[in-house]
């Protein structure tokens, strides 16, 4: 078979098996494909199957379809032929922007066209005019890439079944040789837009991604064990770099795709049909689309941390907008139930109103959505603010956005008029990146990468966010690499220790962490400090490895009694997962024995997922908890595990 050669053109091929109906149908043009893909090698042509029921606006006239508000501009950074199909994007240190096209992406019945491979191209806007003079072809043998970063020598693929390493240790824009296959496992067979997605750097030096809810993955490094793997079917992961460790971070929704950190090192991310932004608590179980989680006996789920929503859910379903349009209701909602791409903006160039507050591409909509965030009881809420951005192109598709070193913010648009559940085929020969600023922006003068280290924390108080998180993840890599870090580490302490900005002294926190200088010790007494963020992070600093010493639980049982911040409670709740069943009940008693935030409607559901393994196991430790909870759901909870558990109430 690897000796044929068909001749076929594609385009009516695709089109023909959109069409077929029978299975008999079915297997012979599964045949067909197995042939062209096993025979010699084929010369990639982008080919189009969209059906061209709109107009198609070349690039410059959908740049002038586009209003954001007064002072604001918009520029056209890039468009086809130079960038086609961008699903995904990174920054290096230089402060080029890293771009993947997945032309794999096919209709829904194929779902994936794997005669196509996917590219990642590197663009560069040499003389800061807003748009991208340079552009390079790093790598184009990709298939399904739905997420992209650089860092460690390298860059990291989200390329379903697997998460790819692309080494590029010296620099030279070409990758070293084959793609090293650091975790296998995601599910690729029975998805389409649900696959694993989205890959960025957080606070803490961990990578974390997403995963749809379409099917189940088994997750681990190539040479891992079914025993060894991690089971995940939709939620938000994180993999270390250095320790090679993977975990599962919080599971549920429907299809994330976006997530952004805020100044205070809290993580968000976007969603579709059932809420569209949720606040991330390690252990936390959210409301699912349909289906059920792994675990039967959570009875109740997380809601979405929005207060509201971006259609008219009230009186329409979800599927009536692709049947029936946008209504008025809907529109003044904010456009529809999808989402894609999520940013907080946390740069320096936009005005100080915008500064903090979630933005998302509203994909019905055509417009970028803005929710304000705050905090609320043990939490965070989201407020809906003004829609940002508008467009009348109906080809616009925006899928991601991101803020760059200067501040301004660039948005990929993926550029079709199909969406994820429609079977009209794919328009793989287009695509826009716009470019979003107020005012001037500022170039940036040298590459990260060219600075000292001592410069690199100099970054951490940096009124951009972008500088400092990639001096950090610089750092870490310094660090990795055993380079003498004992000046910076003196510096950072010095930054903790003096300032007066509680965002730059957790840069300072993290960016410490990153270069193996904080120590249990010294993490016990921040537990003390009164800004409760900082708390926060000595919590998640503490337990970042999975394990909690009996020293270090005794001092959260400690900080428990007295502690008045609902979101460190949150995060102590958080911890008992991690613990042994004999070890939950003292930390969950005293969260618990407090009603301060019995409505809350996240802290009780945490402290409830902590424990409900325990219920089953220890029946009297359960009744003892009754005796003292001030928190009724936790004790009605408590009473109908106790009762399942006995096979009097047995949950199926």
């Amino acid at each position: 078979m690897s000796t044929v050669k068909l001749r076929i053109d594609v385009l009516r091929w695709e089109v023909f098996y959109s069409a077929i109906t029978s299975m008999k149908q079915f297997f012979l043009i599964t045949a067909i494909a197995t042939a062209i893909q096993s025979g010699a090698a084929y010369e990639q042509e982008l080919f189009n199957t969209q059906e061209l029921s709109s107009p198609f606006l070349n690039s410059n006239q959908a740049l002038d379809k586009i209003t954001v508000p007064k002072g604001f501009k918009v520029q056209l950074s890039a468009a086809e032929p130079s960038v086609q199909q961008p699903i995904a994007m990174a920054w290096d240190s230089r402060g080029r922007l890293w771009v993947a096209e997945c032309y794999t992406y096919a209709n829904s019945l194929l779902r994936f066209d794997m005669r196509m491979k996917d590219r990642i191209l590197i663009f560069e806007d040499t003389n800061h005019d807003g748009i991208f003079d340079k552009r390079k072809v790093f790598w184009d043998k990709g298939t399904r890439i739905a997420g992209i970063e650089i860092g460690f020598g390298g860059v990291w693929v989200a390329a379903a079944p697997n998460i790819l390493f692309l080494p590029d240790l010296n620099g030279d824009d070409l990758p070293d040789g084959q793609p090293e296959i650091i975790l296998n496992g995601f599910e690729s067979d029975r998805i389409r837009h649900n696959i694993v997605n989205g890959l960025r750097w957080g606070p803490d030096g961990w990578l974390y991604g997403r995963h749809g809810i379409l099917a189940t993955s088994n997750i681990g490094s190539p040479n891992a064990s079914k025993e060894e793997r991690v089971k995940m079917n939709c939620g938000i992961f994180r993999y270390h770099p250095v320790k090679k460790t993977f975990e599962v971070v919080a599971e549920g929704t429907t299809n994330p795709w976006g997530h952004d950190w805020d100044e205070h090192g809290q993580l968000f991310f976007i969603n579709t049909v059932i809420g569209h932004l949720w606040h991330v608590i390690p252990g936390a179980r959210y409301k699912r689309m349909y289906g059920n989680h792994f675990d039967k006996h959570l009875y109740e789920l997380i809601p979405q941390t929005a207060d509201h929503y971006h259609w008219d859910v009230g009186n329409e379903q979800w599927s009536d907008l692709k049947k029936d349009g946008m209504t008025s209701a809907t529109d003044a909602a904010g456009g529809g139930h999808a989402h894609s791409g999520m940013m907080i903006y946390t740069g320096n160039n936009w005005p100080k109103e915008y500064h903090g507050n979630v933005f998302t591409l509203n994909l019905h909509g055509r417009r970028i959505n803005q929710d304000k965030l705050l905090r609320s009881n043990a939490g965070y809420v989201g407020k809906h603010s003004d829609d940002f951005m508008f467009t009348d192109d109906v080809w616009f598709r925006g899928i991601e956005l991101s803020c760059g070193p200067d501040g301004g913010v660039y948005v990929l648009d993926w550029s079709d008029i199909g969406e994820c559940h429609e079977s009209d085929g794919v328009h793989r020969t287009s695509g826009r990146i716009f470019k979003i600023s107020y005012g001037k922006t500022k170039m940036l003068l040298k590459p990260l990468n060219e600075l000292s280290s001592m410069e690199l924390v100099n970054m951490q108080s940096h009124p951009n966010e972008w500088q400092s998180r990639i001096a950090r993840r610089l750092l870490q890599e310094r660090a990795v690499k055993r380079e003498d870090l004992s000046q910076a580490q003196k510096s950072l302490r010095l930054l903790y220790e003096k300032s007066e900005s509680v965002q730059h002294r957790l840069r300072a926190m993290w960016a410490l962490n990153s270069i193996n200088e904080v120590d249990q010790s010294w993490l016990l007494e921040q537990l003390y400090e009164k800004n409760e963020h900082i708390r926060v992070w000595a919590i998640k600093l503490l337990t970042d490895n999975g394990k909690v010493s009996d020293k270090v639980l005794e001092q959260f049982e400690s900080l428990a009694e007295t502690e008045p911040s609902g979101l460190v409670q949150l995060h102590l709740a958080s911890v008992l997962r991690l613990l042994p069943f004999s070890k939950r009940w003292d930390l969950a008693g005293v969260l618990a024995s407090k009603d301060t935030f019995a409505n809350d409607p996240v802290l009780p559901l945490m402290i409830w997922y902590g424990i409900s393994p325990v219920v089953g196991e220890d029946r009297s430790g359960a009744i003892q908890f009754i005796s003292k909870c001030k928190i009724p759901k936790l004790r009605t909870f408590t009473a109908r595990r106790l009762a399942s558990s006995t096979g009097t109430n047995e949950e199926k």
